[in-house]
């Protein structure tokens, strides 16, 4: 049974930084042919893509919104994720998601993910 858990989120200042952290059981960030994303719901708005990253050392990549910000990383042996944000601003206050997908490319759609994270709270305010 895949299961992924994400922790970080909470209430910051624009301008602070904050990292999530995305726990994986039944799936391993070292597997070839799974993609590992970032999405991101604000209220009354659709989950959005953030960022994803592939096969193990590839490069990761990221909506045009978050770049130069948030930064994804892997830890192997702890089977872990992490997106770390900087610069956070009050647009970025949404739920955030940790999500796989079994494919090589990069999906940028929600729907193209089929294991989810429950979700944390990230809130910026201005």
């Amino acid at each position: 049974q895949v299961q992924l858990l994400e922790s970080g989120g909470g209430l910051v200042q624009a301008g602070d930084s904050l990292t999530l952290s995305c726990a994986a059981s039944g799936l391993t960030f070292s597997e070839y042919t799974i993609t590992w994303g970032w999405f991101r719901q604000a209220p009354g708005k659709e989950r959005d893509f953030v960022g994803a990253i592939t096969r193990f050392g590839a490069s990761p990549y990221y909506t045009d919104s978050v770049k130069g910000r948030f930064t994804i990383s892997r830890d192997i042996p702890k089977n872990a994720m992490y997106l770390r944000m900087n610069s956070l601003q009050p647009e970025d206050t949404a739920v955030y998601y940790c999500a796989a997908r079994r494919g090589m490319g990069i999906g940028t759609n929600s729907h193209e993910y089929a294991y989810w994270g429950q979700g944390t709270q990230v809130t910026v305010s201005s």
